[in-house]
């Protein structure tokens, strides 16, 4: 059986958020996990090039892509209350837009069944003209365009279940019908987008489906409302790719969130996002790392994640 493919560069450390949630830290804890796992000899580790601005400004406008790059290379500093960079912050975000496009292009090509892609800063709040939420490029949109673009992929299926609304990739997205943007998050908590209502427009309409949801809802509620509404819609959709926006945040010990997914929660998610792949495009999935601040529990919780997608 081939390996699954673990996206990850050192450079992903050097950027330096400071007293901040979202650390270098959270790398440290996951890679040194993923090798102590039982299953690290199925485990590879490709290197990567950065994303090309071509990659970039099929997501971004050409203006946000300077702004950053200038934000970075300038010294750095807060780009809102939440945002932070450093200069080696320009090179980290190239680097973890690139690792998604990378391994889009592996797993189309049978190269990998499935890979994860263990990068920060995180994407899923940039929007092509804003940097929010921790976020600078929106690393899963970028690889969705890219698989669409590059890979020869007609239809691409996005599934975010980080405790927050993944607004930049609905805002990517809401009206292309080539993508299908599924977002599991906790109601009324940031950024406040992300309600049933917003399901697409014009040739994207019903292409985003919504599950915001209460506080405390743990395994069985994901679990049901993947088998009973999103994989039946999916179905219809037929996508030949499934992306994971893979946010750990909504594990039951995180400080930020306020849900009750256990650890043994994400392997039998992520075990059932990989059954309904190996159903319907080859067993074909991308894992993009989004959340998940508690350090002592986020190393468990990917480990759980990447073990489902070895179909283990």
């Amino acid at each position: 059986m081939k390996p699954v493919a673990i996206y990850y560069n050192p450079a992903f450390l050097l950027h330096d958020t400071g007293p901040h949630p979202e650390s270098p830290a959270r790398l440290v804890a996951i890679v040194d996990a993923l090798n102590k796992a039982p299953f690290a000899s199925r485990l590879v580790w490709p290197e990567f090039p950065a994303a090309m601005q071509e990659d970039l400004q099929a997501i971004h406008s050409a203006k946000h892509v300077a702004y950053i790059q200038e934000s970075c290379l300038g010294g750095g500093g807060n780009l809102d209350p939440d945002t932070v960079v450093c200069p080696e912050s320009w090179e980290a975000a190239l680097l973890a837009a690139g690792a998604g496009c990378a391994a889009v292009d592996a797993v189309m090509a049978g190269q990998y069944p499935a890979a994860f892609c263990a990068v920060r800063p995180p994407g899923h709040h940039a929007e092509p003209q804003r940097a929010m939420g921790f976020c600078l490029f929106n690393n899963v949109a970028i690889a969705a365009r890219h698989a669409t673009r590059k890979s020869g992929a007609q239809r691409v299926a996005i599934i975010d279940f980080d405790v927050h609304h993944g607004n930049g990739t609905q805002s990517a997205f809401y009206e292309d019908p080539s993508v299908y943007f599924v977002s599991f998050h906790q109601a009324a908590i940031y950024p406040g987008t992300g309600w049933t209502e917003e399901t697409g427009a014009n040739q994207g309409a019903h292409t985003t489906l919504n599950f915001p949801m209460g506080p405390l809802c743990g395994d069985e509620i994901y679990l049901e409302s993947l088998r009973n509404v999103v994989f039946p819609k999916l179905s219809e959709f037929r996508p030949e790719l499934i992306l994971l926006s893979a946010g750990f945040d909504a594990h039951q010990s995180d400080p930020i969130g306020g849900m009750a997914i256990t650890t043994e929660g994400f392997y039998r998610i992520t075990s059932a996002i990989k059954s309904f792949a190996d159903q319907t495009c080859g067993g074909k999935v991308v894992s993009l790392l989004e959340g998940g601040y508690d350090i002592k529990t986020l190393g468990d919780a990917v480990t759980a994640h990447v073990k489902a997608l070895l179909d283990l």
